[in-house]
């Protein structure tokens, strides 16, 4: 396949690129509504439910760094068949485990196979389109997909559950990497880094050990609290490990990863601005669809359609945005962005017991427009900023933000709404005779307040629930505050420090990282030469 012949057929390249994409980032959010259901099928305990949703993560973080650079030394289209050849096998696996503790190697190993997948799209993507603004198009296409998967786990999770069994929302994803298997053979080119050095062994062990530990160590803190050893103990752990890992990426004369690239503020900004947009989204998500259920009393799946509005907005903004940027430049698209989704979180704070959905539906209308908006250029600004023999690793970072910013909301939201909960509850109950193992169930959550106050007499069991519910929504507004705090941090950040313009570099010349107070030129739109075709080169 010649080059001409891949620019003539990138849009459908990006086609499969982005059902790749889905596909994994589907996993991260269609699991949560079967929980219940798990309990009952496979009998899991609090702590096994725990690790079934966070293995996943927790192996598909820390290995996306490596994987990465796998892919750009070793050739991103065999990266990526590899990748979801494995993330299949581990979901045609899931859906028949008969225990916890195999669903929990499974996940483990879905894992693995989405590390692989989400650095090889987008490091393809930006081999694929070399001219800066369809690259810019296609990536705003790709951070929609990248959104979309995540907001719509949900709804199709629900959906499932409620015609299938529970390992439907596993088998779900088996014909559909079927088929993208075949669509890599025959579309997607390889590419790779030709001066690519040996392999980094140390720089790879301390970044997963790394960027592991500090996942499993914010993933704790809403079960445990900020204060328990094993939460501070991996905090710890990890950072120690990371700083080990740059000090050694310093001195080591073939680097995994080039520390260089954070000199770079046009990266290191919007590094900082998807971590901050996830941030929201993931924490956001996460205390919405309690508070749908369990404060305004919808199923699961009725709540996972209420919260479907953020992925459309998502799948707007985010190729809107290319023509945004070509307006008015980067640094006022991300940072409107960015501020939208503030404005979007402040809307949240006025949820209420008896308001219903109408603030949470306005809330995630402006919170997924400007989210969609920000993502797309932050991430072609990373993209752009790197040469593109490195965008392997370049897009492994852009994923470990991600990650790392969405574990981040879930901790920090959750543990402020766990808080704010059982300081109201202790607070409500204060001078009231309850037996302390009730006493445990009602602070521990709002979930075990419904449960005890299901075995009361209606007139005490319906103010203990008014009680919980007040404090569940106190947590709510006052998360929703916090939250749009950081992301107006996030303003700051990108009005500061992105370039207003980029100007792209000659052809060959590491990505775009002139700086223009003018608007970028179009580079000529041809295949980079480090892309080959299936006839021309192997994955």
């Amino acid at each position: 396949m010649k080059t001409e012949h891949v620019y003539s057929r990138r849009w459908a390249i990006l086609a499969v690129l982005c059902v790749s994409l889905l596909v994994v980032g589907l996993d991260n959010t269609i699991l949560n509504v079967a929980l219940p259901t798990l309990v009952r099928d496979l009998h899991a305990s609090a702590s096994q439910l725990q690790w079934i949703v966070d293995a996943y993560t927790i192996v598909f973080a820390g290995l996306e760094i490596t994987a990465g650079s796998m892919g750009d030394r070793l050739g991103r289209k065999g990266a990526l068949f590899a990748g979801l050849a494995i993330f299949g096998a581990g979901s045609a696996l899931s859906a028949f485990s008969t225990s916890p503790d195999e669903l929990v190697a499974f996940r483990c190993l879905m894992g693995v196979g989405g590390a692989l997948v989400m650095p090889s799209t987008l490091s393809i993507l930006t081999n694929v389109f070399t001219g800066p603004h369809e690259r810019a198009k296609a990536i705003g296409i790709w951070s929609g997909t990248s959104g979309l998967g995540i907001a719509i786990g949900p709804v199709l999770g629900g959906w499932l559950l409620d015609h299938f069994w529970w390992g439907s929302v596993f088998l779900v994803n088996v014909p559909i990497v079927a088929v993208g298997l075949v669509a890599i053979i025959l579309l997607v080119p390889t590419s790779s880094d030709p001066a690519a050095r040996r392999a980094d062994s140390v720089g790879t062990a301390l970044s997963i050990a790394g960027l592991g530990l500090l996942l499993y160590g914010i993933i704790e803190v809403p079960v445990d609290g900020w204060g328990a050893l094993s939460v501070y103990g991996s905090l710890i752990g990890g950072l120690v490990v990371i700083a080990a890992f740059v000090v050694w990426e310093l001195n080591c004369d073939h680097p995994m990863f080039q520390m260089s690239f954070f000199k770079d503020a046009r990266f290191s900004a919007a590094n900082v601005s998807i971590t901050l947009v996830f941030f929201s989204l993931f924490g956001a998500l996460f205390i919405l669809t309690q508070y749908l259920q369990s404060v305004l009393g919808y199923s699961p799946l009725a709540a996972g359609v209420r919260t479907a509005p953020v992925a459309l907005m998502i799948g707007l903004g985010a190729p809107l945005s290319t023509a945004a940027v070509r307006k008015v430049g980067t640094k006022v698209v991300v940072a409107g962005g960015l501020l939208a989704v503030a404005g979007g979180l402040a809307i949240l704070t006025q949820v209420t017991v008896s308001s219903g959905y109408l603030p949470v539906l306005a809330g995630l209308l402006v919170l997924g427009l400007g989210m969609g908006a920000a993502m797309a250029p932050a991430t072609d600004s990373i993209m752009g900023s790197l040469p593109k023999e490195q965008a392997g690793v370049g897009s492994a970072m852009n994923g470990t933000t991600i990650q790392v910013g969405g574990a981040l909301g879930v901790a920090v939201l959750g543990s402020i709404v766990e808080q704010r909960y059982r300081d109201h509850v202790t607070r409500g109950l204060a001078g009231q005779h309850v037996p302390p193992v009730a006493f445990h169930y009602i602070t521990s959550s709002l979930g075990g307040a419904l449960a005890v106050a299901s075995h009361l007499p209606a007139t005490t069991g319906g103010l203990l629930v008014a009680l919980a519910r007040q404090g569940f929504v106190n947590g709510v507004t006052f998360a929703s505050i916090v939250a749009a705090l950081v992301a107006a941090c996030g303003v700051l950040v990108a009005a500061i420090f992105l370039p207003a313009r980029v100007q792209p570099a000659a052809e060959g010349a590491p990505g775009d990282r002139q700086v223009s107070g003018t608007a970028p030129a179009q580079a000529p739109e041809t295949a980079v030469s480090t892309v080959a075709g299936p006839e021309e080169a192997s994955a």
